[in-house]
């Protein structure tokens, strides 16, 4: 790190806040600055160059150096910079993507409502169900059940229907009404001699159990990724979607289907609800919405959440919600253009190519002492680092195993993202199977190097 009194590190350290970041650890190793991108890669401010891993966070699925995008961006920016969506206004690329949503939608949807961040569209579902109830005439139908290890996002709504520690820890969460169930991960939950089916059949249970404690008639909602992103890349067990939805619909409870990250084609299939057989009431999408390269999200809601809000808007005189910048025509634009490109180039098919080729190649490591569990599908996945395999423990404290393999990795010119011992992989959906090979070669360097320091 460069240490002169005036660096871009030392201005980073004096100026600079950073989510999701021990504070006083940053102030001693400080940041990586990136400066550059193209394609898979990313530079630093040494012209070092990385393969970037996690697209970002989860979100640049055609790379980082699209002209298109920027031209789209160009475009509209000297064409209508800005407008919004309140009192009855609107404008063409806030139609044409609200169209292009609802039309892609794997289930029947009615509207879109547009917001800036995965957050911000979680805590506005949250708000929507509640709104809804009141309509219904049930105001005691306001709790939403979520599920341990989920991410749903950080506002104060949506980091109460997050299922991790840390989301919640000294900022007073979870607030009332925000229940948790059990994770869905095979490995780490099941109990011993237990199938899948078994496994899924139990968690299904649990949840039933659970809706009656509370009461049916109090329970308005379940929230989900079809795929667990942050929480660790949990892929959902034999028969789990279709037996948690059963016992959702047979309590008549909505179903919010959170697709910000399994969202435009990270599964192998447009939308992680196609691979999973979802069907639910409300869409939450984000991240590769547009590639991240301008910050916009939405909500799809079916007629089923619509036609009340309707109700209850026209009784007040008003749907008393939105964002200044929700619908924002410059990133409209961009994302318009940027899912006319996942579209033209097979990214999704790519996704399912490549992403089967990724998924063999990372398991061939499972023989590796440190690799506990290999999991994913198409473009996502994880490897859960462990000391012992037979036991599933940890090296030391959980967590030091993926933050000291994540670091010898980004030394080796490869940027992932350990969540405490798990380390994720969600490269660009443009990705190749050589680059998917550059990747393996430098991570099974990094686990050789991190096993050398664990026997030490």
């Amino acid at each position: 790190m460069d240490t002169q009194p005036n660096s871009p590190e030392a201005r980073d350290i004096r100026y600079n806040l950073h989510a999701y970041t021990n504070a006083r650890r940053h102030q001693e190793a400080g940041p990586l600055i990136i400066e550059k991108g193209e394609g898979i890669y990313v530079e630093d401010n040494s012209g070092k160059r990385y393969i970037e891993a996690m697209a970002g966070l989860w979100s640049v699925a055609v790379g980082f150096s699209e002209q298109r995008l920027v031209d789209a961006a160009t475009k509209q920016m000297s064409k209508l910079p800005y407008y919004h969506s309140f009192t009855h206004k609107s404008h063409s690329p806030l139609i044409d993507l609200a169209e292009k949503l609802v039309q892609m939608a794997p289930v029947p949807m009615s509207k879109a409502f547009f917001t800036n961040s995965g957050s911000e569209a979680n805590d506005t579902a949250m708000k929507m169900i509640w709104y809804r109830s009141n309509a219904l005439g049930q105001p005691q139908r306001k709790k939403i059940i979520s599920r341990q290890r989920g991410y749903h996002g950080v506002t104060i709504a949506s980091a109460s229907l997050t299922g991790l520690p840390n989301n919640q820890i000294s900022f007073d969460l979870p607030i009332a009404n925000v229940l948790h169930t059990a994770s869905p991960h095979y490995w780490r939950e099941a109990r011993p001699g237990e199938t899948e089916e078994q496994f899924s059949t139990r968690l299904a249970e649990e949840l039933e159990k659970l809706i009656l404690a509370e009461g049916p008639e109090t329970v308005a909602a379940f929230i989900g990724e079809p795929v667990m992103g942050a929480g660790g890349v949990v892929v959902p067990p034999a028969g789990y979607w279709e037996k948690i939805q059963a016992v959702l619909k047979k309590y008549d409870i909505l179903l919010i289907a959170d697709e910000v990250i399994c969202g435009f084609g990270r599964t192998g299939e447009m939308f992680g609800s196609q691979t999973y057989g979802l069907q639910p009431d409300i869409m939450v999408m984000s991240k590769q919405l547009s590639s991240s390269y301008l910050p916009i999200s939405a909500l799809l809601i079916n007629d089923k959440v619509f036609e009340p809000l309707a109700d209850e808007s026209n009784r007040i005189g008003t749907f008393g919600h939105g964002f200044t910048a929700g619908g924002h025509p410059v990133a409209a634009a961009v994302a318009l253009e940027n899912l006319r490109l996942i579209e033209e180039r097979d990214l999704v098919g790519n996704a399912r190519e490549v992403g089967a080729y990724m998924q063999q190649r990372l398991r061939e490591l499972s023989s590796h002492e440190l690799v506990g569990e290999v999991r994913g599908i198409g473009l996502i996945a994880a490897i859960e680092l462990v000391a012992d395999k037979a036991t599933k423990a940890p090296w030391g404290q959980p967590g030091a195993l993926g933050a000291l393999t994540n670091g010898l990795l980004q030394q080796n010119g490869v940027i992932s993202r350990n969540m405490g011992d798990a380390l994720a992989f969600c490269p660009p959906l443009i990705i190749t199977r050589a680059q998917v090979d550059e990747i393996i070669s430098a991570l099974k360097t990094s686990l050789d190097e991190a096993l050398k320091q664990v026997k030490a």
